[in-house]
């Protein structure tokens, strides 16, 4: 009888105590599958980065909706079908910048000359912006292999899991924290904003007639404002019209965007919040103050990131096309 018990506890542990998706992950996961994986994509990134200099910017961006609206599967690179509208064609979507789906793309064609049917494109997305990170003077992450890409994606799962440039502080908590990045996480992937850039059309009426007696917000330095408002004078007839998140260092991965937004150089309405709101403001000034301390934290967060909703084993597939499943 003792021998049972201890058998079936022993059994009850080893129930408790299954793999996890991120456990099946491995740094080295294509070591013998395919040798050429990291320098292949390395190439890749290098590449298109010296082609299109906003390509960092914009993969970085790519990986965030992808991992934050239902995980990271790569199910933001599906397109839509007659029958299916996918994620890329949710409305906020929509300005997602072509070279960050253009990167994945040439570097899955070469991996699947080098290695066919092996290499996700979830993989390529996570190691990719990594690489951008990196190359644009950020902190260099691990990133853990072996994701399989989604075989769904559908817009309306987007809404709502997404941050947006004109939501409060509290909204943007509720949208982190279901997805379980505390207050601070939260604050440290802000800082992606030191590189890249805004639609216009995403802060136009913070510039221009804010209200009866102030023509933008108070909470932007005046003369950023008009700044601003002469750069987008045309945005409603040119929509593509856009402006650096970080006016001063804009090709550079660095703290310096933490540091203009006590100055009020903030481009979005949500970029002021960070400082403004008490609940954050000490996170914004930590990292002004220690880019080593934001370059951590960063990374941490990033790598938290990268594994959130991931599919291994038997779930999803390892695409032939990066827009297409499958089946």
């Amino acid at each position: 009888m003792a021998a049972f018990i201890i058998v079936l506890l022993t059994s009850l542990l080893s129930l408790t105590t299954l793999p996890t998706a991120e456990s099946r992950l491995y740094t080295n996961y294509y070591q013998k599958s395919c040798p050429r994986f990291a320098q292949i994509v390395q190439d890749t990134v290098t590449s298109k980065q010296i082609m299109n200099p906003t390509t960092a910017a914009a993969t970085l961006r790519l990986f965030f909706h992808d991992c934050l609206a239902n995980g990271c599967d790569a199910s933001i690179l599906l397109s839509s079908t007659p029958f299916n509208k996918a994620e890329r064609d949710a409305d906020i979507n929509l300005s997602l910048p072509g070279d960050a789906f253009d990167v994945v793309v040439r570097a899955k064609t070469a991996l699947e000359l080098a290695c066919p049917n092996t290499v996700s494109c979830a993989d390529i997305l996570a190691v990719a912006t990594r690489n951008l990170v990196t190359m644009m003077g950020g902190p260099f992450y691990n990133v853990p292999l072996g994701r399989r890409d989604g075989r769904f994606s559908k817009a309306s799962a987007v809404e709502g899991n997404l941050p947006r440039p004109a939501m409060s502080i509290s909204q943007l908590i509720q949208v982190f924290g279901s997805r379980g990045f505390s207050v601070q996480e939260m604050v440290a992937l802000s800082g992606a904003h030191t590189i890249g850039f805004s639609h216009c059309s995403e802060f136009s009426s913070a510039i221009y007639n804010y209200s009866k007696s102030a023509q933008s917000d108070p909470s932007y330095n005046p003369r950023f404002a008009s700044g601003l408002q002469r750069a987008c004078a045309d945005f409603k007839t040119n929509p593509t019209l856009s402006v650096f998140n970080d006016v001063m260092t804009p090709n550079k991965f660095d703290n310096v965007y933490f540091q203009n937004l006590p100055k009020g150089l903030g481009v979005l309405k949500s970029d002021h919040a960070l400082f403004d709101d008490a609940r954050t403001r000490p996170f914004v000034e930590l990292y002004a103050n220690d880019q080593n301390r934001f370059f951590g934290d960063f990374a941490k967060a990033m790598e938290k990131l990268g594994v959130l909703g991931i599919q291994t084993g038997r779930r999803g597939e390892i695409r032939h096309r990066c827009d297409k499943s499958n089946y």
